[in-house]
């Protein structure tokens, strides 16, 4: 068997594992299972939408936490305005899933898109620092913002609704999760396998050499990285459904470092490093951490050792060096 053929083998276990381990949850009454597969998956989405700037496009933003934050601000503030009947910019709140989604994914795309124009003209460690910058700005903005919160953040009182399902269920709302993620990872392959993707990776390997077979390298990168803003963003808004609760911890720093470590431990530009990189986190942070609080100081020696030795990940280490999976 080729690694390509492995590595799609082990993308369909993941999917399987993935799913199988909340419904057996669910049937043995175990919500605190199902929650975490959720929050899995949540995790993931957003880690795919990084993937695109990252795995595909060589940009490494430390600061997608930016958009992460914008997707559960616009489902927490769209929640606080139903509940309370009051309107938000002259318009009413809602409590409706797919609206808020909507919402979410054009304010994080559009702040992408600033966030893009002026942190692509630059490159290497200065790209890494604007991006963080911005995530910067918006942490403090939202820490200063006391008609939300503030520093305090701001409650979801009651779970906004998806329609057909009863998201105040544990395993309904994972359902919903998962198929997200599963439409995610299908745009991530159509990305990659399309044109676009060929050519942002051939941006990604050599700019020079891209552009002189005209290919514009900051048109096509500026639009993956404002697709990848969006995906996040959408994360962030089911995050704040999930937690019932949305804070400017969700912005910080070590949010965005979360997010690019799932991505090293799964497997850089990998289709399934992020749900492979996803579970290691949860699984470090709910195992471990019941053992010890220095339980990140393990996840930090695994983290080396996919760095040193296995620099495909998960993904990578187990299926080999295909990078198409």
């Amino acid at each position: 068997m080729d690694n390509a053929r492995k590595e799609w083998g082990l993308n369909a276990i993941l999917a399987l594992v993935l799913f199988a381990v909340p419904l057996w949850a669910w049937l043995a009454n175990e919500p605190f299972i199902i929650t975490l597969a959720t929050r899995v998956a949540i995790l993931a989405i957003a880690a795919v939408g990084l993937n695109i700037a990252l795995g595909l496009g060589g940009m490494v933003s430390f600061g997608h936490a930016l958009y992460l934050g914008l997707g559960g601000y616009v489902a927490g503030i769209a929640a606080h305005h139903a509940f309370n009947g009051t309107p938000v910019l002259g318009l009413a709140g809602t409590n409706q899933m797919l609206p808020i989604w909507a919402i979410a994914m054009l304010v994080s795309g559009a702040v992408a898109g600033v966030v893009g124009a002026l942190s692509l003209r630059t490159s290497g460690i200065f790209f890494i620092m604007i991006t963080l910058a911005f995530a910067q700005m918006g942490f403090f903005f939202a820490l200063s913002w006391p008609a939300y919160g503030g520093e305090d953040g701001l409650p979801i009182f009651m779970r906004n609704q998806f329609p057909g399902m009863n998201t105040s269920r544990p395993w309904d709302l994972f359902v919903i999760a998962y198929g997200v993620l599963m439409v995610a990872l299908l745009l991530f392959a159509l990305l990659r396998g399309a044109r676009f993707g060929a050519a942002l990776m051939a941006i990604r390997q050599n700019p020079d050499r891209a552009a002189a077979v005209g290919i514009s390298p900051f048109g096509i990168k500026l639009t993956a990285f404002v697709l990848s803003g969006m995906l996040t963003g959408l994360a962030g808004a089911m995050m704040a459904d999930l937690t019932r609760f949305v804070s400017p911890a969700m912005m910080a720093w070590t949010m965005s470092g979360e997010l690019i470590v799932i991505i090293i431990l799964g497997g850089v530009g990998r289709l399934f490093g992020p749900v492979a990189g996803a579970a290691i986190l949860v699984g470090f942070e709910v195992f471990f951490g019941g053992l010890t609080e220095h339980w990140k100081l393990w996840l930090g020696l695994v983290l080396l050792a996919v760095v040193l030795f296995a620099r495909g990940g998960l993904i990578g280490l187990i299926a080999g060096r295909a990078r198409h999976g």
